[in-house]
């Protein structure tokens, strides 16, 4: 395991204090897990940017069309 020294104002080292405080973890592991979060959303847009650039434009399009309809739509009940 690496060791990584930051400098931060302390503004935001408080709030991130504060934040590891209110989730019950140390500031180091809320650093590690907003790090894999950051990594894991790089590594999907990533992902998205090499499939586009072998896929078709326009099938791509409507499939962001879907899934905008979709997060518009009202929730259905019973789920």
């Amino acid at each position: 395991m690496g060791t990584l020294t930051i400098r931060v104002p302390d503004a935001t080292h408080e709030r991130l204090k504060q934040l590891a405080r209110a989730k019950s973890v140390s500031v180091n592991k809320l650093i590690e897990e907003l790090s894999a979060a950051a990594l894991a959303e790089f590594d999907a847009e990533t992902r998205f940017r090499i499939r586009a650039a072998r896929g078709r434009p326009k099938t791509g399009l409507a499939l962001l069309d879907k899934i905008d309809r979709l997060d518009k739509a009202p929730a259905r009940s019973g789920r």
